[in-house]
């Protein structure tokens, strides 16, 4: 991947080149203010003023630029219109051929025009962050909080594509026109759901709904899965590798997995108290028999993620056998009559953690054109098995013997889970096709050089990409054309990072909010899942098959409520804003939760459950997009990805929880519920209140 400068200089349209964004002057001024600072010859006080006003300068100079356009587009449309009404009084098919041509060239220079956008957008982005990064992380929060909120914003007129919109509509309705309506006399005002087929049309969609931050139930169930979104491929000589690359079977095999996986974790939960019991320890440890599973899956990630980066079939494979003999392990404990095998068994479930093989197969081989999809796929498949494990283990309450091995409530899910991982493990064996690592595209030399004409398919690649998230800057950090001292050099920027620590020092303060924010909405949903067994059968004397119907009910809203956020909510509301209602939204929940009476009734415990745990699912989708924009290109890669570190920050949370839950039964089951809730409480807070500070840089 070419560094930014050169991309701009390769994309740009030659003859709008003096409009673009001056990035090279830019960073030559950034590195140049650096040096002045370190000799004395200019504060703190005087670079920020001269760096803002050249920026102004230069968004000016861009939405003058954009304006001048739209202005000649629409112009054009008025023009076309005239045609279009003599046409319609003096019907001649060669003519509506050719105004309809005339109407696409419009829209294929209307389409330059949003690319002209995407690449200064990113550039204003990416000036930011290099400033930010020599001077402290401040710069962007002071600049977008003073240009974006002010009324004669020209920032938003760059980010918000003012008049776009207009310009769209005109050429959707002046085309559905033209077309043959078969004695209609409606027009697409009349049907807003018939959308218009044209090429053209879709494509200036597709890039308007980029620009504008517009998502859909697909791609915001895509965002929980954390999968790196890499560049489109820009030739077919790179989507027909992918092609190679890319087997459905295998696809299928890791969502399965994903699948089984979930339904093993979950599974437990509602028996997991009672088999405690029977094995002579406390109903509270629970906690440790549940967390012991996320305690193993800390290190798995790890080794999984590493390797990988050689194989997919392999760690699949060994997940399976794993999983399988942890499952036997588990059901053996009954007979066995003891804690430590059944401890043990859930520690080797843990240690068959393949998320991160799933995670990364989607991200590495799967074609960039349905990674998406598969992204949803993944995180459907992850909600359908946390319905699923409860739901399942509600039927399984059948008590039998064969041979000296019983079968209860309390063994029947880990003999399931392990016939289902055999099974699996065959159709793995004989289905699973190892993608050809050796396959590898000189990018370089596929990159055309860059010519007046702008073809149809180059401009439609290039605005694949979202244009209001860091669509570039989700690929390698810019490499200097002149080596800035202070900064590391292009090579080692490029560089994913090599370890935990390293991959530490890349998260700036707006990402380890975000982190934080992932650890406490996990927190507060293992609290909720892992005592509710417990809680339930103290406070309301609930049994085995309730607890998994509840359980089941709220592993079934996860869909439904993406599907709401996703589609119409997201269109509303920025990211950020949706951040903070969820926070509060939860912390309701979590306050409403506590036992403050000297009674409990099933209202409030199920009621402030369902506002903890749909609040929770709303955070965590909008957190992880927050999280995939505001983070290091660098963490898209390696072993130590963006993938991993929230995985590993999400199991470090619910370890923490289960953890908390068999403490706090030490102190009685009486006060297991409001002893567990405070910390959930405590750092949902200190989750706000760090948002609140990092608020205005997460855009």
């Amino acid at each position: 991947m070419v560094n930014f400068g050169k991309k701009l200089m390769a994309d740009q349209i030659p003859e709008w080149k003096g409009y673009y964004i001056n990035y090279k002057l830019m960073k030559k001024k950034v590195k140049q203010y650096g040096q002045q600072l370190q000799q004395g010859e200019k504060d703190r006080r005087r670079v920020l003023k001269d760096f803002s006003k050249m920026l102004d300068d230069q968004i000016e100079k861009i939405v003058l630029f954009l304006l001048e356009q739209q202005g000649m587009l629409a112009s054009r449309i008025e023009k076309l219109g005239k045609q279009r009404a003599i046409l319609q009084e003096q019907p001649d098919i060669s003519g509506i051929a050719e105004l309809r041509e005339a109407y696409r060239e419009v829209g294929i220079d209307l389409i330059k025009l949003l690319k002209f956008v995407d690449l200064n957008a990113t550039g204003i982005r990416k000036i930011l962050k290099k400033f930010d990064k020599r001077f402290g992380y401040r710069f962007t929060d002071y600049y977008v909080t003073s240009r974006s909120n002010h009324p004669y914003s020209q920032l938003q007129q760059v980010f918000k594509h003012v008049g776009v919109g207009a310009v769209v509509g005109a050429l959707s309705r002046n085309l559905a026109e033209l077309q043959e309506r078969q004695g209609s006399y409606l027009s697409i005002y009349d049907q807003p759901s018939s959308a218009l087929k044209d090429p053209i049309i879709d494509m200036i969609n597709s890039s308007v709904d980029k620009l504008t931050r517009s998502t859909n139930f697909l791609r915001f169930l895509g965002q929980h899965a954390m999968i790196a979104d890499e560049e489109s491929p820009s030739t077919a000589g790179e989507e027909e590798i992918e092609d190679q690359k890319y087997h459905f079977m295998s696809l299928m095999l890791n969502l399965v997995n994903t699948f089984l996986y979930m339904v093993n974790t979950y599974i437990i939960v509602p028996t997991a108290d009672d088999y405690s019991v029977s094995l002579g320890a406390a109903s509270t440890v629970c906690g440790v028999v549940i967390g012991s599973m996320a305690v193993a899956q800390i290190f798995s990630s790890v080794y999984f993620s590493a390797w990988s980066n050689k194989s997919y079939f392999k760690p699949l494979v060994f997940s399976s056998i794993v999983l399988f003999l942890g499952n036997v392990c588990y059901a053996m404990a009954y007979d066995m009559k003891s804690l430590t095998v059944l401890i043990i068994g859930r520690l080797l479930c843990g240690m068959g953690s393949a998320r991160a093989v799933n995670r990364r197969y989607i991200s590495d081989c799967v074609p960039a054109r349905i990674r998406m999809q598969a992204s949803a796929g993944f995180v459907s498949a992850s909600a359908l098995g946390m319905a699923c494990g409860p739901a399942l283990a509600g039927l399984l309450q059948w008590k039998f013997k064969i041979y000296m091995v019983t079968f209860n409530q309390s063994t029947l899910p880990g003999w399931v889970m392990a016939v289902a991982w055999l099974l699996y493990l065959v159709w793995l064996w004989v289905s699973f096709k190892e993608p050809n690592r050796a396959t590898e595209v000189d990018e370089a030399s596929q990159n055309p050089a860059s010519g007046q004409t702008v073809d149809i398919g180059r401009l439609e690649n290039g605005l694949a990409q979202p244009l209001l998230t860091d669509s570039v800057d989700k690929q390698n950090e810019d490499e200097d054309e002149e080596v800035d001292d202070s900064e590391e050099a292009a090579d080692d920027s490029r560089k994913p990072a090599t370890s935990i620590g390293s991959a530490y020092r890349l998260l700036t303060p707006s990402v380890k909010v975000q982190l934080l924010i992932y650890f406490m909405l996990k927190y507060a949903m293992e609290i909720l899942l892992s005592e509710s067994s417990v809680v339930t059968n103290h406070y309301f004397s609930w049994n085995t098959s309730a607890v998994a119907i509840f359980l089941a009910i709220l592993g079934l809203t996860v869909l439904p409520v993406n599907a709401l956020v996703g589609t119409y909510i997201s269109n509303m509301f920025e990211d950020r804003q949706l951040l903070m209602v969820s926070q509060i939204t939860l912390l309701v929940g979590i306050i409403f939760s506590f036992k403050v009476t000297s009674t409990y009734s099933v209202v409030q415990y199920v009621v402030s459950a369902l506002v903890t745990f749909v609040s929770a699912e709303v955070l965590e989708g909008v957190n992880l997009s927050l999280l995939s924009s505001v983070m290091s290109s660098r963490l898209s890669r390696g072993t130590y990805n963006g993938g991993l570190l929230s995985t590993e920050a999400g199991t470090l949370a619910r370890v923490v929880a289960d953890c908390t839950i068999t403490a706090a039964g030490y102190l009685g089951v009486g006060m297991l519920l409001n002893v567990t809730l405070l910390p959930s409480l405590v750092i949902c807070v200190a989750s706000i209140a760090c948002t609140f500070l990092t608020y205005n840089s997460l855009f």
